[in-house]
């Protein structure tokens, strides 16, 4: 098929993800043909860096041959078997290393295959421990206002963007709203509401789909105190900060923090294949412990918990972590990141601030009238330059591969400004 055909097929067909369709219909689309490194080809040939890491999952770069030769060596094994009523290899290795990387206390698996199924995981399992601890007051959530974890109605129920969850308000289960970033509010609500508290669920330093909201410093150090303080479990979602895009392997560990729960997904396997983990500890697995008649058994579970391939691709990601020396040579570039966005991006008239925890970039453009599309109309005018991004409403994202070189960088960045102050200039702002 040439370009034009695949495009006519593509709307003949398909339905893409948070995208309003009939804007679609109207543009002509980047089909991605091949990648390699931090770099996509479309078509056409053109070439662009991939500035999203193809949504915040890939980490060493597209093609990474150690990758690549698992996923190839594993094929020639098994490419899947069930983990109800079986077990296999990768997911048993895979288990270990993550217990080993994981903050302390965290010692049992669960797997699953997106960011969603993660987070869902984890609000089941601790429902259902309270439920058979005796406590069965125990059935509420605290979640942040503008919080995500996923669109399955039970991480849409711990959700707080109104733009992408008030409309399935009838299908949620209620939960507590806490103010991003502040300890007393959420104190005030545990004071009120404590004792019918299951667990507090965040995103840990960084609400990513919120527009890259940065909390203050030990801010989750407070969390995790208060939920000690009102017997109250952690969950925490690192399906987005998780592997290195703050700087560490895992957001929890800049304050020294355990979770009851830690959700994992997105960069688990490097970004090649679909996979998910929901970690937990001895004292949860415990809880769900019994004769089979007591009827203890978490009862959930998905066709594809553990895929070989996947966990093969997991185990080769977190091999290129320690071989690469990933976290550490990234150290440098989250400082050069930091300074070109104050050099290029920052002092730009279409910008009203910029936010940044490590390698997670939100750039909120000043404010425009919605219809203007603002946030799209750089990121077309990025796609010109030679480079993907994609906004979150008037928030630009940056979040390339950690294995970006730092010339790629640099360039990045420039398209970035570039592209703002070609799609700002002259375009009629809010009055303030």
């Amino acid at each position: 098929m040439t370009t034009a055909e695949l495009a006519a097929a593509d709307r003949a067909t398909l339905w893409h993800p948070f995208t309003q369709q009939q804007g679609w219909a109207e543009e002509d689309p980047v089909v991605v043909e091949r990648a390699e490194g931090t770099t996509l080809w479309d078509s056409e040939g053109n070439s662009y860096i991939d500035g999203v890491s193809s949504l915040w999952c890939n980490v060493h770069g597209h093609g990474h041959h150690a990758i690549d030769a698992a996923i190839r060596h594993q094929l020639e094994r098994v490419a899947h078997s069930t983990l109800l009523g079986l077990t296999h290899r990768p997911a048993i290795e895979l288990a270990s290393r993550l217990v080993d990387l994981a903050p302390a206390g965290l010692r049992r698996v669960f797997f699953s295959d997106n960011g969603s199924t993660a987070a869902e995981v984890a609000l089941k399992m601790a429902f259902q421990f309270w439920a058979q601890a005796g406590q069965p007051r125990r059935t509420g959530f605290v979640h942040l206002r503008d919080a995500y974890h996923g669109d399955t109605v039970g991480s849409v129920s711990v959700g707080g963007i109104d733009l992408f969850h008030s409309l399935y308000r009838p299908l949620l289960f209620d939960a507590w709203q806490a103010e991003p970033g502040d300890a007393d509010h959420l104190a005030a609500l545990l004071d009120e509401h404590g004792e019918c508290v299951a667990a507090v669920i965040v995103e840990p330093l960084v609400q990513g789909a919120a527009g890259m909201v940065v909390h203050p410093e030990g801010h989750l150090r407070a969390v995790r105190e208060l939920c000690d303080r009102h017997g109250v479990f952690l969950i925490c979602d690192e399906v987005a900060t998780g592997f290195g895009r703050t700087g560490r392997m895992f957001a929890c560990e800049h304050e020294d923090v355990s979770p009851d729960f830690l959700c994992l997904a997105k960069g688990i396997t490097g970004g090649y294949l679909p996979l998910a983990a929901t970690l937990t500890t001895e004292r949860v697995y415990s809880g769900f412990l019994g004769e089979h008649a007591d009827l203890r058994t978490f009862f959930h579970g998905h066709t594809y918990t553990g895929n070989p391939l996947a966990c093969a691709a997991a185990l080769a990601s977190l091999d290129v972590f320690e071989r690469e020396h990933t976290i550490a040579r990234l150290q440098v570039k989250i400082e050069l990141l930091g300074r070109w966005l104050e050099r290029w991006v920052a002092p730009l008239p279409g910008v009203a601030e910029v936010r940044r925890r490590g390698f997670m970039t939100g750039i909120q453009l000043a404010e425009f009238p919605p219809a203007a599309r603002m946030g799209h109309q750089v990121t077309l005018a990025a796609r010109r330059r030679g480079a993907i991004v994609r906004p979150l409403g008037d928030v630009v994202v940056l979040m390339p591969p950690l294995s970006i070189a730092e010339p790629d960088l640099r360039r990045l960045v420039e398209i970035a400004a570039a592209a703002i102050d070609e799609a700002t200039t002259g375009a009629p702002a809010l009055a303030a």
